[in-house]
């Protein structure tokens, strides 16, 4: 399948070339995600020039969703050919209060991206991924998925009128069931099919899903003034959200937009104890990341072998970060404490970050004294039950003042 992407034609896209991670290869700009070399994965390599002639008044003259940037990304260049909600830009909310919880002296922010239009970060990684495919003359979208990708990528395709299918486990919460099936996208596997015209957004248009991860990072940076954070906590399934805002910060600092602190920035990872082998292959010291059966309440985080675990640990490592990891009743505390503190519910994912977070600063591993900002990925309605069955009405009364004295409501 041949399209404008394949070849390094007249574009104003500043992508090059697919570039193997792990022995350098290079490769056309093509829906492919792995190397023939050594089977190692795909990420978008771009013309260093291209990328610096971005200036931050062109940014500011942009849109205000993820576009604002389409200069740093391998597609999109022209808004008629995007395939997109438009998401980004959420709010950096400061979080002084959770700050003064958890021990934190400095600054501290929640990059809140539970406001994109499906309510997940998922809607940056899908607008990239799915205008490329359409660059590539893909005519349906599917995706495998733990639920925020499939709501997204079920609502990109019946905004561009395309038909979609998604795949997910059978015991995710209903709530992402629902908000994937109202779009009447296919939802359930078929025996056979012919999946040649068929973009997975997670699979071989990979790279180029990965690389929305970085507006994220991008936002962060331009919302600080231009400044990269001292300290940064991520949510961690594939890890591959960690290493691209962590690149994001690189390529923002090397073509001279933003500028870095004194001594760096440091990456934190967070992951659910019933997913963790990231985190606990950091805290054996070790580089093999044995893969584990998922469980626990972080749906969202549950991918079992993560396919970017090792440059998740060779980012947290380079930065002199950490990694932690929270179970379920860790979780469900941080998303009431979350919510308590800066009016943000977090789903499950969220609550992990938060969680962590607090373990970081307990620990010693994250400086209480350097400015820090936390990732929420995700919408707490997506996970209700998570913290159903712990909060509900405070007082129950009679419809009277008498009533109302007599619980101690008022005075």
């Amino acid at each position: 399948m041949t399209s404008a992407l394949d070849a390094p034609t007249d574009t104003a896209s500043p992508a090059r070339h697919l570039v193997c991670r792990g022995c350098g290869a290079q490769f056309p700009l093509a829906a492919q995600h792995a190397c023939v070399e050594c089977f190692g994965p795909l990420e978008v390599g771009y013309d260093p020039a291209a990328l610096a002639r971005v200036s931050r008044e062109e940014i500011a003259a942009g849109p205000k969703n993820i576009w604002r940037y389409a200069g740093l990304l391998p597609v999109g260049q022209d808004p008629a050919a995007r395939v997109t909600l438009n998401p980004g830009f959420t709010p950096l909310v400061p979080a002084s209060a959770l700050a003064a919880e958890v021990g934190i002296a400095a600054p501290l922010w929640v990059k809140d991206d539970s406001a994109n239009p499906t309510h997940s970060f998922k809607d940056r990684v899908v607008s990239v991924a799915l205008t490329a495919a359409r660059g590539l003359g893909f005519t349906r979208f599917a995706c495998a998925s733990t639920g925020n990708l499939a709501n997204s990528v079920a609502a990109h395709a019946a905004r561009a009128g395309v038909p979609s299918i998604v795949f997910v486990p059978a015991d995710l919460e209903p709530s992402k069931i629902l908000t994937t099936a109202v779009y009447d996208g296919d939802l359930v596997a078929i025996e056979t099919d012919d999946f040649e015209d068929t973009a997975f957004v997670n699979v071989n248009v990979r790279p180029y899903y990965a690389e929305g991860s970085k507006t994220l990072g991008y936002e962060v940076a331009e919302q600080l003034g231009w400044r990269i954070p001292a300290q940064v906590v991520i949510p961690m399934a594939s890890g591959e959200l960690l290493t691209k805002i962590d690149k994001a910060f690189s390529e923002l600092v090397e073509i001279g937009l933003a500028e870095a602190p004194a001594g760096g920035w440091r990456v934190f990872g967070a992951q659910s104890a019933g997913c963790n082998p990231i985190a606990v292959a950091l805290h054996a010291g070790t580089d093999v990341i044995t893969p584990v059966r998922p469980t626990g309440i972080a749906k969202s985080l549950n991918i079992g072998d993560p396919a970017a675990g090792l440059y998740a640990l060779e980012a947290v490592k380079r930065s002199g970060g950490w990694m932690d990891f929270a179970d379920d009743d860790e979780i469900r505390d941080a998303i009431r404490q979350l919510a308590r503190t800066t009016g943000i519910f977090a789903e499950t994912a969220g609550g992990v970050t938060v969680a962590v977070l607090r373990k970081l600063v307990e620990s010693g591993h994250l400086d209480p004294t350097a400015e820090t900002v936390v990732f929420n990925t995700g919408e707490g309605l997506k996970t209700i039950d998570a913290v159903a069955e712990l909060v509900g009405p405070t007082y129950r009364v009679r419809p009277s003042l008498r009533a109302a004295r007599e619980v101690g409501l008022i005075r």
